[in-house]
């Protein structure tokens, strides 16, 4: 099946829902991410910061370029001039990054803060508790050049649905609980982003709005890995 019919199919199932689809596009080449932009795709998600950087230079500059991998504070300056959307926040230390270069660019940057909701060690994100400390902060309160979108989360790495299901319902519990508590009147806090090739149907069931895909978009065919510069 090609890229082009791939995008079709997913808009389609995607528009009438509301879920907005980011094309997953790590490791994979500057003429695979040409043939999905020109299929109509225009938001990417990348989760290395120097191959981002190298892509962004190379391809339409109309893409909007998602962070969705783990984000160091020495890396933030490379991408602070362009990023739309960060979506790995998992802590103060790296909003206060953003926000800096934000501020040096005359930016408004796109965050979601990242929660920990799978049962493994390797996954990022904030916990409930570390959750409310940020949001409470004197700190957060004054940055002014970022903005906080939403939520995202990564579900474990399982074949059982149950787990999933309910890693998903919980993050979605939790959304509507933070948007109630701290953004009841922050039209801008509407994003939970949560669900991947594996299970974006699921999250979508659970009350996803965006959804992260990478081999459902560009297939699973052998292609030339990109390498960064």
């Amino acid at each position: 099946m090609s890229i082009a019919i791939n995008i079709e199919e997913l808009q389609n199932e995607l528009r009438p829902v509301g879920v907005t689809l980011v094309a997953v596009s790590k490791t994979k080449p500057i003429e695979d991410i040409q043939e999905v932009y020109n299929a109509g795709q225009r938001i990417f998600g990348e989760n290395m910061v120097q191959e981002l950087v190298d892509k962004y230079e190379k391809l339409p500059n109309d893409i909007q370029w998602h962070l969705i991998g783990h984000l160091q504070t020495n890396k933030v300056k490379y991408i602070a001039p362009f990023i739309s959307m960060i979506e790995s926040v998992d802590s103060l230390k790296v909003l206060k990054e953003i926000n800096k270069h934000a501020v040096k660019h005359d930016r408004v940057i796109d965050c979601l803060l990242q929660i920990f909701i799978a049962d493994e060690d390797t996954k990022f994100g904030l916990d409930h508790v570390e959750l409310i400390e940020l949001l409470e902060s004197e700190e957060f309160g004054q940055l002014n050049n970022i903005r906080i979108r939403g939520l995202m989360g990564i579900a474990s790495n399982t074949d059982n649905e149950r787990v999933i299901k309910e890693e998903f319902y919980e993050l979605k519990m939790l959304f509507d609980g933070i948007k109630v508590s701290y953004f009841r009147k922050v039209d801008t806090f509407d994003t939970l982003s949560m669900g991947m090739s594996s299970d974006y149907k699921v999250a979508i069931e659970q009350g996803s709005n965006m959804i992260r895909l990478g081999s459902t978009v560009f297939g699973k065919r052998v292609i030339k890995h990109f390498k960064a510069k």
